[in-house]
């Protein structure tokens, strides 16, 4: 990872959109990296749009907020289609859902498609955890904190009565993600 990643998570609230990224920012902080983070979300919570974005620097940061995501991970298409234009061009990653969104041709950014609402249907029985499941592949994709980081982040920021199933969804995201690498 460079000296600075600009990570915008995106979908429809309901999602976990949220509880991805505040999962994902405080791995960064276990990894003893530098974070800023912010969400978003619509006023009416359940199916209206949410993002959460995360900086992560090896150095402090100097601007708290998103210029251009360097990684953007897409669970709707129309939080797709509302952010596809604000990827860097050449270096840009965009990790979607698979089963939720269809793709733009954009050759100047590398795009790949995960299963992670089908395979938190079909593996774990429960759509709930597909944030896990999209997260964690999409850290297994771009190393972007460590696996050990997005445990202790599991463990320290959802609910005892939902540790076990996420921490499960954390092994099949990183499972689907080694995959698609």
């Amino acid at each position: 990872m460079g000296n600075l990643k600009q990570i915008r998570i995106c979908g429809f609230g309901g999602q976990g959109v949220v509880l991805a990224g505040t999962i994902l920012g405080y791995a960064a902080i276990n990894d003893r990296k530098w974070v800023s983070g912010s969400n978003a979300y619509g006023a009416q919570a359940r199916g209206g749009s949410a993002r959460s974005e995360v900086i992560i620097s090896k150095t402090p940061i100097k601007y708290p907020h998103i210029i251009k995501a360097d990684i953007l991970i897409a669970m709707s298409q129309t939080a797709y289609d509302d952010y596809i234009n604000d990827v860097a061009e050449e270096h840009g990653i965009v990790i979607y859902d698979n089963m939720l969104v269809n793709p733009v041709d954009r050759n100047d950014v590398h795009q790949v498609g995960v299963p992670a609402t089908n395979t938190a249907i079909s593996e774990l029985n429960n759509k709930q955890v597909s944030n896990i499941v999209m997260l964690c592949a999409s850290t297994a994709i771009t190393e972007m904190v460590s696996k050990q980081a997005v445990i202790t982040s599991i463990k320290n920021n959802v609910e005892e009565r939902f540790r076990e199933l996420n921490l499960k969804a954390l092994e099949v995201g990183y499972n689907v993600g080694e995959g698609l690498k």
